[in-house]
Parts: C-alpha cells; structure tokens; sequence
C-alpha cells in the first residue's frame, strides 16, 4: 500500500524522477486548463445561456460569496487565486472516480507548494492593500518585541495548512484502502462517495483559511482615523 502517489515512480534517470505527482499535478492542470477553454469560449450575455455557463456562474457567484463573507469588501480582486486554490484541491478530489488516478494531494510536496503560495500571496495583497511600510510595521504592533512572534506566527500558519491538507488527504486514502483490502467487494462505492466529499470539504477549508489570511493582511493592519478632541 502507498502512503503517498510520490511513491509511485513512472521515469527515473539517475535523481531526475517522473512520479505520479508531478504526472497528475500537470494533467490536472491541463485538464482545468481545457475545461475552462471549453466553457468560457462560447459565453452569452443574453437571456439564452448553456447549461455549463449557468453551472460557472453558481461557480463563481458562490466564491465571490464566500469571500466576501470572509471579510473581504473587493472580492473580485482575490477570486483568480482564492477560486482557483479551491478548484484545484477539489477537482483533485473529483478525478478519484478516475482508475488508476491518486490525487496529487496526498503528496506532502504538493500540500506544501500549496501553502507556501498563501504564504506568498498574503504580503503581496497585503503590501498592495496597505502600502509596504504600513505592512512591515504591522509586525511590530503593538510593540517592536512581537516582531519574532508574529514572523513565527507567519511560518507556523504555513506549515499547518499544508500538513492538514497533506493529513486529511492522506489518511482518508489509507482508510480506503484499508477497508477495501477488508472487504473489497462492498466499500468500494460507498468509500469512493466519500473520498469525494471530503475532498469537497478540504478544498473548502484551505481556500476559506487563505482568504481568512489574506483578510487579516488586508484589513486588521490599516491606519487608525483619528479622532477629534
């Protein structure tokens, strides 16, 4: 049984190796890539509209949603990297129905690429939201001694969105396999429902924590008005 697809090597030429997660990362990725061609090449502003842009819209309407429920007032400005951190984790979960195919987030590497593009993509809409000095002078409030501590609040928060991801994803696969090694003739259905669920769920959690992140960067840190005698 593999803990983890990193396992599972396709090509290797001497440290150069070709394994299942970076083969499924990118034919995830294309897959996302021709889809959303297909759906966005034809789009109607109209009354007469196809079934997939109606399904895209619920898409985005429902993230912008979220997002904005988060705390962010300008949801359009994070919906390319928040929508697509969430799509990407739950398009992973969805291709488990395809055989042979092991989501490339059971793979800690690829859990942490994940966390460490939060973790870069926080300062850059925080610096842009608030201007770079009111940025880095928010890690010294409310005295310059938090300065370690919020930096290692910076790195702590990183470090666990991608081992929960990696955690979560990792132990249902093992579940899974467990029980259909038991009893592969009743689970299999059943376990492959839910695999996808929690897949849904994960994908919901990571991109909400991002935009939580984001939200914090972006909006707790700004100048306080001042007020009149």
């Amino acid at each position: 049984m593999r803990l983890s697809p990193d396992e599972l090597i396709f090509w290797q030429y001497g440290f150069i190796k070709l394994n299942a997660t970076i083969l499924y990362t990118w034919g995830l990725m294309l897959i996302m890539v021709v889809g959303s061609k297909i759906i966005t090449s034809n789009l109607s502003t109209g009354l007469n509209r196809s079934h997939w842009q109606n399904f895209l819209e619920i898409i985005v309407t429902t993230i912008l949603s979220q997002i904005e429920d988060v705390g962010l007032s300008q949801p359009h400005k994070y919906l390319d990297f928040l929508g697509t951190l969430f799509l990407f984790i739950a398009v992973a979960s969805l291709c488990i129905i395809i055989p042979g195919y092991e989501p490339p987030t059971g793979s800690l590497s690829t859990t942490a690429a994940l966390a460490l593009s939060v973790f870069v993509a926080v300062p850059i809409f925080g610096i842009a939201e608030q201007g770079i000095g009111e940025y880095l002078r928010s890690y010294t409030e409310p005295t310059v001694i938090m300065l370690p501590f919020n930096i290692i609040s910076e790195i702590s928060r990183t470090l666990a969105l991608a081992i929960r991801l990696f955690g979560n994803m990792m132990s249902g696969t093992m579940i899974i396999a467990i029980l259909l090694t038991i009893m592969p003739f009743i689970f299999p259905i059943f376990m492959t429902a839910l695999g996808l669920l929690t897949g849904m769920v994960q994908a919901y959690i990571f991109s909400i924590l991002a935009a939580v992140y984001i939200a914090a960067a972006t909006r707790t840190h700004k100048s306080r008005p001042e007020t009149g005698d």
